[in-house]
């Protein structure tokens, strides 16, 4: 299990690794990098049953979101943030490294406000009492029946 502020700065060094190369024009706002947080632990609980990080997501108004990395770079605003300089991407297994590949490649394609619409188009935020905390089970339970392909 990693830290939800590793997981941040995986998404952050990669999409600053877009940005660098061209391939993108923006970096990775604050509510962005909430709702990638967010699908990231949906599809590692909906995959493996166990969570990603430890840290508890709330339903917030504007969906889904992690209070610690919030309050972390909320002095950002909508600017695009940097990744920690000292993160290494290497100290994030092979496995859990290409589900983060995938969550990014399908979900980091759309705006902070397409993702924060699409969350409120989800149960497990639709179902939590705002500002509460948003239960594992039901992320899990919602991600293996909608977002998780079995064989």
């Amino acid at each position: 299990m990693y830290t939800a502020e590793t997981i941040a700065n995986w998404f952050l060094l990669r999409a600053k690794f877009d940005y660098d190369m061209g391939y993108s024009d923006e970096l990775i706002s604050n509510l962005k990098l909430q709702k990638l947080l967010y699908y990231a632990q949906g599809c590692i609980l909906g995959l493996t049953g166990k969570p990603l990080f430890p840290e508890e997501i709330q339903a917030w108004e504007h969906g889904p979101v992690i209070p610690a990395i919030y309050h972390k770079y909320k002095d950002y605003g909508k600017n695009g943030l940097l990744p920690d300089e000292t993160f290494d991407r290497n100290s994030i297994d092979e496995e859990t490294n290409a589900v983060l590949e995938n969550v990014y490649e399908t979900f980091g394609q759309f705006s902070a406000w397409k993702l924060r619409d699409m969350t409120h188009q989800e149960a497990p935020w639709q179902e939590t009492k705002k500002n509460h905390v948003i239960s594992k089970d039901v992320i899990k339970k919602y991600f293996q029946e909608n977002y998780v392909e079995r064989p």
